[in-house]
């Protein structure tokens, strides 16, 4: 299956996207929500085109993440699909008000989280509120973060596309 983008119908006042990954019709959701000037983004992950995790953890033999040094490469990768379903209402991580990480290693994520965040946003000091929540497990077992988004449009850019 080949990723693409789709932009939803708006439904009450609602606009959807959807990037074409399995889980989306499994679980049944969309990726980002355009509502009056606010975008909300679900939480995102280092998938690729078809939905195959970028960098997966490898697993010990319960299944858990046995280390965490793909914690950089996964979080880049997040990031970057962020700015791809971000881009679909005409916004950028400058529109960014507040950035939730939920990641299964605190410490693997703060190593890696300055250096990321701030080469994502393209600033030294990423003018957007942010959490950072550690967490036993997420949807996938090799997947060590998932980040979701609210952003804000302003004037022109808040027009329904």
């Amino acid at each position: 299956m080949q990723r693409k983008v789709i932009n939803a119908a708006a439904v009450n006042g609602k606009e959807a996207v959807y990037f074409g990954v399995p889980w989306e019709d499994a679980y049944g959701y969309a990726q980002a929500i355009k509502f009056g000037n606010t975008i909300h983004v679900s939480g995102q992950l280092s998938h690729d085109e078809k939905g195959n995790l970028i960098a997966p953890a490898s697993l010990d033999e319960t299944g858990k993440p046995a280390e965490f040094s793909m914690m950089e490469q996964q979080m880049r990768a997040t990031y970057a699909n962020a700015v791809k379903l971000l881009a679909r209402f005409g916004a950028t991580l400058d529109n960014v008000v507040e950035e939730t990480l939920y990641v299964v290693d605190v410490d693997a994520a703060f190593a890696a989280a300055g250096k990321v965040r701030k080469e994502a946003y393209g600033t030294a000091r990423p003018q957007c509120a942010s959490n950072l929540i550690g967490v036993p497990r997420l949807a996938f077992p090799e997947q060590l973060i998932e980040i979701t988004f609210k952003a804000m449009l302003s004037g022109a850019e808040a027009k329904p596309r």
